[in-house]
Order: structure tokens, then C-alpha cells, then sequence
């Protein structure tokens, strides 16, 4: 799949990855989804993992309903879920995989001592693997 990202959007998610480091953060992103997927808009959510929010994030289940129903008023389609990787690869876990969900795309900011260094995109492939996705831009994006 290929991802082409408003630079709002895209803008929403770097600003957020690091005001929130070394803490992981996470959020939704929304669009219109054909034989690309256009992603418009970006919302951060609280990452609610209790404990060491470092290595892991969490989304509560009010904030899915939440992004559901902003998707439905708003006439978008919820695409995914972006957090960081704070001093760590954009790459997904192991974790990631366990929680990943057919459809979705999962965007992933590499965030090395406070500043975005890579963004990447993965979404599950037939297998239930990580395939990753190309991502397009509209202006410079740190790869």
C-alpha cells in the first residue's frame, strides 16, 4: 500500500512524537483510503499505559469509540494508528504485532534524543507479518 501524507497531518505527528519524548506517544490518522491512501488528518490521543510509557504505548477504548465516531461525523476513514519509538528504530516490536489489527496502517516516528530521525509505515500482510509501506509526502520527510 502506498501512503501519501498531508504535511499538516504529517506535521501533527513529528510535533507530537517530540513534545511527548522520551515518552512513547500515539494517536490516530484519517483520510480516504483507495489504491492510496490519503491521509489528511492526524489527532493525538494520551497514551494510557500505566507503567514505563518508554518502550510501550496503549489507546483506550473511550478514545477508538472516540476516533470511530470523529471518523463517521467527518465523513473520513480511520486509516491507522502512529505512535514513536523513542531512541529506537522505526521498526515495529514484537509488541506492535501482537496488537496489530488487518486494515489499519501503523505509522512509526523513530525519535532519537528529542528530534524525528525516521518515519516508516507497516501494515499486516496475509501472513500476519509486518509488510512496510511506501510513504509519500508533501514536502521533505525525514526518512
Amino acid at each position: 500500500m502506498k501512503l501519501v501524507i498531508d504535511k499538516e497531518a504529517l506535521g501533527t505527528m513529528h510535533r507530537h512524537a517530540e513534545s511527548t519524548f522520551p515518552y512513547e506517544c500515539c494517536g490516530f490518522f484519517y483520510g480516504n483510503d483507495g489504491q492510496v491512501r490519503d491521509i489528511t488528518q492526524a489527532i493525538p490521543v494520551e497514551n494510557s499505559k500505566k507503567g514505563d510509557q518508554r518502550r510501550r504505548f496503549e489507546i483506550s477504548a473511550f478514545d477508538y469509540m472516540q476516533a470511530e465516531k470523529y471518523a463517521a461525523e467527518n465523513d473520513l476513514a480511520l486509516l491507522g494508528i502512529y505512535h514513536s519509538h523513542p531512541n529506537h528504530p522505526a521498526r515495529p516490536s514484537e509488541h506492535d504485532l501482537k496488537q496489530a489489527v488487518p486494515f489499519f496502517s501503523y505509522i512509526i516516528i523513530s525519535v532519537m534524543d528529542g528530534k524525528v530521525a525516521k518515519t516508516t509505515s507497516w501494515q499486516l500482510n496475509d501472513a500476519l507479518k509486518f509488510e512496510e509501506e511506501t510513504i509519500e509526502h508533501e514536502t521533505t520527510l525525514k526518512q
